[in-house]
């Protein structure tokens, strides 16, 4: 009986094992979405550039990061929701520096972004482009987006 109890145990332990072996991890470069801390109206932005190396190395750039930027579907944020977090799909990399900028016309302004990756829009109406910087451990990628302010 103390034999076939050792079996059992045995087998138990080699099966809980096989799960951990199987798994697959996804190292390409992130997908960014901005995301209010109290509605759900996430604004998902396009990559604009990348240089990226983990699993193989990801490159992509694009000369006039504004035009792409504007060609993007507006998302509108009403004038009091201001509250936002940087949101990745996935986090395989150690952020070294994350950096957020609003463009409304001509004029851009960089916007502080707390330990947690927090943020507020600016509180003035208009239409704005917006840009975020990701410079990581696995290398840099910069987002794009459209957004209107009501």
């Amino acid at each position: 009986m103390k034999k076939f109890f050792s079996l059992i145990c045995g087998l138990l332990f080699a099966f809980s094992l096989t799960g951990c072996l199987g798994e697959d991890y996804d190292f390409t470069p992130p997908s960014v979405t901005l995301t209010p801390t109290l509605s759900n109206s996430d604004i998902k932005l396009k990559v604009a550039n990348i240089d990226w190396k983990s699993d193989k190395e990801y490159k992509k750039e694009t000369k006039d990061i504004l035009s792409l930027a504007r060609k993007q579907k507006q998302v509108s944020i009403n004038s009091g929701q201001h509250d936002y977090y940087i949101d990745f799909d996935s986090q395989d990399f150690k952020i070294e520096k994350i950096s957020i900028w609003v463009w409304k016309q001509d004029e851009k302004v960089e916007l502080e972004v707390d330990k947690n990756l927090n943020f507020n829009f600016p509180k003035e109406k208009g239409e704005y482009l917006i840009e975020v910087d990701l410079l990581s451990d696995n290398g840099s990628a910069e987002y794009v987006g459209n957004i209107a302010i009501k």
